[in-house]
């Protein structure tokens, strides 16, 4: 009866993929090439873009819808910099409610659509102390401290190699080329690693020392799952962090929430410029 019930619920799974992609394909938006994901405060690239199609989560057959105030819930599809682009303008988290199958339901789909490479935006607490507010720090690393995987569930084989291999997670020759524009537009990009936290409350004085002896390099509650499910599908992936405030255990200070998405947005232009730029060169 068990092996039953879990078939279903694999069967499921494909057929809702399924009829997700027949929707998005019905609407108009075919061939994609990249995949972005835009997160907290981090919408404005949609300016940028040549928009053909804005559906809203709420219209997609089996799409999570996005609760964060500041993630507009919208999939845009046009172009930008002569690629064709598919933006989820806000993603999903497990502090939501969510469970890591709807967490990530978007990569699969844009994978499923045809994206060849997918760009991440998120914004993350500065755990190393020599980066400041607005800095932008390119992932090189993890830590999932999230307490689960997206590839564990019954029948994750059945959607590619659950033994993903995360030597590399985030793809070499996608970093190089970030870091190569942002040194032909003198912005500073730092590399680090990203602890991925659940969240949604923010860290202890404790917990911060905790990422610090873990040498984690900033902290966020995202990105992570979306990577993971990157890597068993073999899509290359990379990430950027706008770091929008700074986490020292000595001297810490309550938590912002305005404040926060005000330094994701000014720092906005730069992670734009990065993101336009490397269109260019995939």
């Amino acid at each position: 009866m068990l092996a039953k019930i879990n078939n279903h619920q694999q069967k499921m799974k494909k057929k809702q993929l399924q009829e997700t992609k027949a929707y998005l394909i019905a609407n108009g938006i075919i061939n994609p090439e990249i995949g972005i994901v835009l997160g907290t405060g981090l919408g404005q690239l949609i300016n940028e873009i040549d928009i053909e199609k804005e559906i809203l989560y709420t219209e997609i057959p089996h799409f999570p819808q996005t609760t964060v105030e500041s993630h507009s819930g919208k999939l845009i599809y046009g172009t930008l910099s002569g690629k064709k682009v598919l933006v989820m303008a806000g993603r999903f988290h497990i502090y939501e409610g969510y469970n890591l199958w709807e967490v990530t339901y978007g990569i699969r789909t844009m994978h499923d659509l045809g994206i060849k490479n997918l760009l991440i935006s998120n914004a993350a607490g500065a755990i190393n102390l020599t980066y400041k507010k607005g800095d932008l720090m390119l992932l090189e690393d993890h830590l999932n401290l999230q307490g689960g995987s997206p590839l564990a569930f019954k029948g994750a084989n059945n959607f590619g190699n659950i033994f993903a291999d995360m030597l590399q997670p985030y793809a070499k020759k996608i970093n190089d080329l970030f870091k190569e524009i942002a040194i032909e537009n003198n912005i500073q990009l730092h590399q680090g690693t990203y602890a991925s936290v659940v969240g949604p409350q923010l860290e202890t004085k404790a917990e911060y020392r905790m990422l610090q002896i873990l040498e984690a390099d900033a902290v966020g509650m995202s990105t992570v799952p979306e990577v993971i499910v990157a890597k068993q599908l073999n899509l290359p992936c990379a990430a950027i962090s706008v770091l929008t405030d700074e986490c020292n255990p000595k001297n810490l200070h309550p938590v912002n929430i305005t404040e926060i998405i005000s330094v994701a947005k000014k720092a906005e232009p730069k992670m734009i410029i990065l993101f336009k730029e490397i269109l260019y060169k995939l």
